[in-house]
């Protein structure tokens, strides 16, 4: 009988507990604007526009927002950056909830792997009902902070070359990279050579040694996407006087005679700096 009582009490005390309904956390303000994002981050060899968001938290308007910046920072206007447009102000357009800001970045590289910084801070925004920033002392999303990061001389974005008979091959976007300013890695090298040689690789990357006195060793080595036999190696150069870079690669493998190798000279491969 008790047992019987004790299950009654724990049924009635479930079916007094509130059932659970889907709760909906509406953001009800203050609207404000902000940096779309806090921080951000690209080598000096970017070669593109560099564009910085900023946002309204609210319902769009029928008429432009306008917010003022003050530019601060490490890295100096006009020699690691140039600001696109007006400077200290940008427009977030009627009807809209994003603005932009531009910078080009400036590619001095000096082979001294240091980073700058460019702070912006907004001030103010009109309509003067929208606040700048959002938390306490409305810091959240009031500051972005830049970084740009030193790339070496040979580092950053070129555009590959080859000649093919009586035409020019292209490829754009290729990755010259190094940690150390001495040894650079190469993406997606083999321009319009997969086929070619019948490469079932993409994007391969090969390695050269930054020989500082405008020529390029590229030591023995071998590449996880083609056949572990394949030797690559070679020499090059380096043009300071347009940036121009050139690859001669030679491809060692062996032969069915395994004390024999053949040697095959890949095309000259050319790459050429993509300009901000």
């Amino acid at each position: 009988m008790r047992l019987f009582v004790l299950f009654l009490f724990a049924v009635t005390s479930l079916a007094v507990l509130p059932s659970c309904q889907e709760q909906r956390i509406t953001f009800e303000g203050p609207h404000h604007v902000r940096f779309t994002d806090t921080v951000a981050s690209y080598r000096e060899s970017y070669p593109r526009v560099v564009v910085l968001r900023v946002h309204n938290v609210g319902p769009q308007l029928a008429q432009p927002i306008t917010i003022s910046y003050l530019v601060s920072g490490t890295a100096r206007e006009g020699i690691d950056y140039n600001i696109v447009g007006t400077r200290g102000t940008v427009t977030i357009p009627a009807n809209q909830s994003f603005g932009e800001i531009q910078l080009r970045l400036r590619n001095n590289a000096n082979d001294r792997l240091e980073s700058q910084q460019v702070v912006l801070t907004m001030v103010g925004a009109t309509p003067d009902n929208l606040r700048v920033g959002f938390g306490k002392n409305n810091n959240i999303g009031r500051k972005l902070t830049l970084t740009i990061l030193d790339d070496c001389i040979l580092g950053g974005y070129y555009i590959g070359t080859r000649r093919q008979n009586a035409t020019t091959i292209t490829v754009p976007d290729v990755r010259i990279t190094s940690t150390d300013c001495n040894e650079f890695t190469v993406s997606n090298w083999n321009i319009g050579l997969a086929n070619l040689f019948n490469f079932q690789a993409e994007k391969p990357t090969i390695r050269f040694i930054d020989k500082k006195d405008n020529t390029i060793e590229i030591p023995e080595q071998s590449n996880s996407m083609f056949n572990s036999s394949i030797i690559f190696s070679g020499d090059g150069a380096w043009n300071p006087q347009n940036g121009h870079l050139s690859l001669n690669i030679r491809l060692r493998a062996p032969l069915r005679n395994p004390t024999r190798d053949t040697v095959i000279f890949l095309p000259t491969l050319t790459y050429i700096p993509e300009r901000n």
